[in-house]
Order: C-alpha cells, then structure tokens, then sequence
C-alpha cells in the first residue's frame, strides 16, 4: 500500500484533529533529498501520495513549491501544478468550469440558490449544504484542491461564479473542522489504514462505475471477480463513481466499467488521471477514437479494413440525401456518432423515411453516418487487449428485430449470446479484428464484427467492452479476469520502473515560464 504524507504550514495547525504520523511541515518538506537511496527507498518514495494542505499556494510560493518538487519527485500529489496555474488565472478556472451554468440555473429553480450572492466552503469536494453538494462535487472534480472557498454572483437573473480560491485549513470553524476531518477520512483511507494493511498490497486499482447505469459494461459478478482477481495479484480494487475524480491520486491504476462518452465525466476522469500518472483503461485517446461512429468510418475507409459501405451525410444535405447515397440501395441503417448499445440507430427503407428519420437525428448531431444493411443471424464480438484475444462471443438479435438490442418497447430486449474458444472462430474474423484494434491502440476493446457470405467486415471498434458474469467469461471462468488484472500489474510495474529511473519532466513544464525543477 502506497504510504501517505500531509503537507502542513505548521504541525501546530493539526491540532483540532486526531494525531497522524503521516504529517510533514513545508520546510522539512522542502528540504528533503532523496538523491542517495537504495531502490527499495527509491519505489516506495515514488509511491507516496502527497496532500498539500498549505497555505501559501500562489505562484512561487512555498506551497506551490511543494506541489512542484513532489511532481519533480514522482510523487501524486493534491492539488497538483497544474491546478494551482489554473487557480491563479480567471480566464483557466472559466474554462475548466465552463460547464457550471446549466447547474447553477437548476439549483436557482429549485430554490437552492437565494439572495445575491453565495459563499460556498468545499472541503474534498464536500460542504454542509446537502442542496449543494452536487455544486461542491462539481467544483472539486474539475479543479481538485482540497480546501477551496467559491463565491456566486447573481446578475441579471443568472448565476456565476465570481471567485474561487483555496481556503486555508487554519481558517475552518469549528463545524467545518469536523466536515473535513470526515470527508478527509473519506477521500483517503490511507490515512488511518493499520501498518498491516498497507503491507498486504502492493498497488491500488480504482473501478469506475455507475450504481444507477441500467446497462453497465460489468455486472455485479463480473465486478467482484474483477476486486477478487486484482487481490490475488496484489492489487487491492475499489469501486469509486464519478463523486470520487478528486480521489484519483490515491489509486496507481483506473478502470473504467462505465459506459463511456466525450463531453463526459468519463473522459474526464480519463484524461486526469492519465494526466496523474495512473494506468488507465480506457485511456482517453481510446474514448476518442472509439466512442464516434463518423471518426471509425473514416479511419477504417483510410486504412483499408472491411467496413459496410458507407457514406457520410451532413445538416446541409437535408431534401436531397438521396442524391448522397450513390450506389447504396435500401434497406440502409443510419446512425448518430455516438450511439451505444444500439441507441441512435434506424433502419430505414426509402428516401422518404430516411429523410424522416434524418431531420430527427440532426438535431443532436450534424453528422450522420448511413451504411448498407447487413443482415446476419448474430455479430461477432471479439474482446482484444494489450494485441491479444482475450474472449469471442457470438451476440445474436433480437427476437423478431434487427438489432441485438431492441429498444421499440418500455424495456430492452436483447438477443442470446454464445461464447467460443477463439480457435473456433474464423481466421478472417481474429485478423480483421486484430488489424482494427492496431489503428486505434494497445488496450481493451471489444471489435463488432459480421459476416456475410464471403465478406468480413468490421462493424465498430468498442472501448469499453462488456465483461459480464455468466457471458464474457462462459469459457475462462476467473482466467478471464486474471488476464484482465494481470495487465493493469505489468503496466503499473512498468510504470512504477519508470518513475524510479527518471523524475518526470512534465513537473518543469507545468512549473511557468522561466523555471526549472532546479530552481528551488
């Protein structure tokens, strides 16, 4: 278990709080050098977690410092450079936030927001007003400092915020102390973990899930197989949700068992912790080049793979999107980019009904994607990661539609499935679906593949691929998951290696303009 230090103007400042051996000062912070350790000293140095609760975190700062020289050093720390930059600058923080108002103005119907203006306390993305803790969450996830302090303006009938700064941990009150004594519990169990139980594992995995997703990628056995295999391995595995993107830091790797999106916390929380330093499936470059329908069709017409004829159609092409469709003959199936589990796609069977179907899907997207109909008994599925097959199922439609999800009804039916040793399956299927896993990258995906009298074709490229108890794993049992947690280990083995040899230069770059690592 990796160890955990709290980074603190003056020891005396932990007072009202139960005593902890995990607290540092700045300056003995600072004026620590690791430059001669064994590489026993040298991992377990790499590994710990810092939380910087000081005060004096403007640009150059002591507490910038620390943020910076725990980088330097290949430590996670929180809040990291990068925040503390966009802290200092109004124009970041509205960036990073733009996102807030349609927030803000459901919490000023509701009655959540009154008067003027709002002061708004968040301690590890925590405060006291439970209307509002859904804002702190928000506020915590995109800029994670531990201890901030917003302030709203309403004008002109809409709210925004104002000024966002972090709130020194000498200033809580006496209520407050006792919020962040708990939402620190919360954030980190490290903190109070018993030497035992730090021995017990030597990295920690968190898995993204949403308790509420009606079809998750993994069921609930699947996703205890996965804490049990990643044990067995060393890794000790906890559930964490969206709530938790602050958290981040205390993990070495993420996996995402939620149904992924652009312009979602998803990516979001990919892309931080990727930023962090962690392992993460699905990295957020496979989001981007899986989760869009239009980006795969070009990237499998570009390359040369066995993809459905098909042409692209724009907002502008609406009253003429027959004369767009060249050779395809109907039945034809349309599609909206991002669609998952066969949401947002239609077959139609004339220009009438396509041009019908087309005004509709326009308006949430201003692409569509329209390919020739396939029709076939069941699709492929082959589960690949890190170049290898790891599973192939054959998922089947349907029954009496199309699809293999049939959303027509109040509730989605889906067909039957089967699972194969992949020495079962066609070598034209495994080698069109390992050319495609090639183009977008080396971790988890699940290929859609169909075929149809001599032809193969590659359907779509899904990040994300289900692993469901009782499917995926019909053949491989717990071998399945296993392999699954055997990768994320040689990965962040790897990577632990790697931060041991060399201090990352990306601390240098986030330093600004003029300053080095060196520069202490």
């Amino acid at each position: 278990m990796c160890p955990l230090r709290i980074v603190v103007d003056r020891l005396d400042d932990w007072r009202p709080y139960s005593p902890s051996e995990d607290l540092v000062g700045v300056d003995d912070f600072l004026s620590l050098d690791r430059r001669h350790r064994t590489s026993a000293d040298a991992s377990q140095h790499h590994a710990t977690r810092i939380i910087n609760l000081s005060s004096d975190l403007d640009y150059l700062g002591s507490g910038y410092y620390v943020s910076l020289l725990a980088e330097a050093r290949g430590q996670r720390v929180l809040p990291a450079v990068e925040t503390l930059n966009a802290l200092s600058r109004k124009a970041l923080i509205d960036l990073e936030l733009d996102t807030l108002a349609p927030l803000l103005g459901e919490l000023a119907r509701d009655g959540s927001l009154s008067g003027d203006s709002l002061t708004l306390r968040v301690l590890f993305g925590e405060c006291h007003e439970p209307k509002l803790a859904k804002l702190a969450s928000r506020l915590f996830e995109r800029l994670p400092c531990p201890l901030l302090e917003a302030r709203f303006h309403r004008r002109h009938e809409r709210w925004r915020l104002a000024r966002l700064k972090p709130l020194r941990l000498r200033d809580l009150g006496s209520d407050e102390q006792d919020l962040f004594a708990s939402a620190l519990n919360r954030h980190s169990r490290q903190v109070w973990r018993t030497p035992k139980a730090r021995r017990r594992y030597r990295y920690d995995l968190a898995i993204l899930v949403d308790p509420k997703e009606a079809m998750p990628p993994s069921n609930r056995g699947a996703l205890r197989a996965f804490i049990r295999a990643g044990r067995r391995l060393g890794i000790d595995v906890s559930l964490i949700t969206r709530r938790d993107a602050g958290r981040l830091a205390e993990f070495d790797g993420l996996f995402i068992r939620e149904t992924t999106a652009l312009n979602h916390h998803t990516w979001r929380m990919a892309r931080l912790a990727e930023h962090q330093g962690l392992v993460v499936i699905d990295a957020p470059q496979d989001i981007l080049r899986c989760t869009n329908k239009v980006y795969l069709h070009a990237l499998l017409r570009a390359r040369g793979v066995a993809a459905p004829e098909g042409r692209l159609l724009k907002r502008s092409d609406r009253g003429r999107l027959g004369e767009r469709l060249d050779t395809l003959s109907f039945p034809l199936v349309l599609k909206i980019p991002d669609g998952a589990f066969s949401r947002g796609v239609v077959k139609v069977n004339s220009v009438e009904e396509l041009e019908r179907e087309a005004a509709r899907l326009f308006a949430a997207s201003a692409l569509l994607l329209v390919q020739e109909w396939l029709p076939t008994d069941y699709d492929w599925r082959i589960g690949v990661l890190d170049g290898q097959v790891v599973f192939a199922s054959r998922y089947y439609m349907a029954r009496g539609h199309w699809q293999i999800y049939d959303h027509s009804g109040t509730r989605v039916k889906s067909g039957s499935f089967t699972t194969h040793d992949p020495d079962e399956v066609p070598p034209a299927v495994l080698k069109a679906a390992l050319r495609a896993c090639r183009l977008i990258g080396n971790g988890f995906y699940g290929v859609d593949l169909k075929q149809a009298g001599d032809r193969t074709v590659v359907i779509e490229v899904n990040d994300n691929p289900n692993v469901d108890a009782g499917i995926e794993d019909a053949l491989l049992g717990r071998r399945l998951y296993d392999r699954i947690m055997g990768v994320f280990l040689s990965r962040m083995e790897a990577r632990r290696q790697q931060v041991g040899r060399s201090a990352p230069l990306s601390a240098a770059s986030a330093a600004g303009p003029g300053l080095t690592v060196g520069d202490d």
